[in-house]
């Protein structure tokens, strides 16, 4: 049930209530989203239901329940780069390859977030593909790096978005 990554985080962890949300946190690091699995061991571990989990889990934008595409786009949606057009690329997305706001592509082969912010606003609009910032971006050059990224060379893993904001 359990990979040897997922025990070590899991005996590492302090069996207290409040290590919840840091818990998560280092699973979703080490899995690259939060498992059923993981999430019952969570509950067994912490003695706390996998309800309330969940309902945890849910409540922050960080946190997802299936495994990243292998290509993790996600697109700044702040204010810089809402006005410069940042919502176009999500557009796009839903074009170009059927998936919106926290899905993957049936394939793995890429998987979308919006972020409210990057830090990036110098730059905007901003896109990062697997923690690569890609700045000053538009539809034309949006769609120009997704046909870039080569299914025969294998990326870095996709990591968890570091926001800790509520979903809407």
């Amino acid at each position: 049930m359990a990979d040897k990554a997922l025990t070590s985080v899991l005996e590492k962890s302090p069996g207290k209530r409040e290590a919840l949300i840091p818990l998560l946190q280092k699973v979703q690091e080490v899995q690259g989203y939060l498992s059923p699995d993981s999430i019952i061991l969570i509950s067994r571990k912490l003695k706390i239901s996998e309800n309330e989990i969940y309902g945890v889990a849910t409540f922050y934008t960080q946190f997802r329940f299936q495994p990243p595409g292998l290509y993790n786009i996600k697109v700044c949606l702040g204010t810089a780069c809402h006005v410069g057009g940042g919502q176009n690329f999500m557009e796009v997305m839903k074009i170009a390859k059927n998936i919106s706001h926290g899905e993957t592509t049936p394939d793995g082969m890429f998987s979308l977030e919006r972020v409210a912010c990057l830090g990036c606003c110098a730059l905007a609009p901003v896109v990062v593909v697997n923690n690569e910032v890609h700045g000053r971006m538009n539809r034309v050059t949006f769609m120009q790096l997704l046909e870039s990224l080569d299914p025969s060379e294998k990326p870095e893993p996709a990591e968890a978005t570091e926001s800790t904001e509520p979903t809407e």
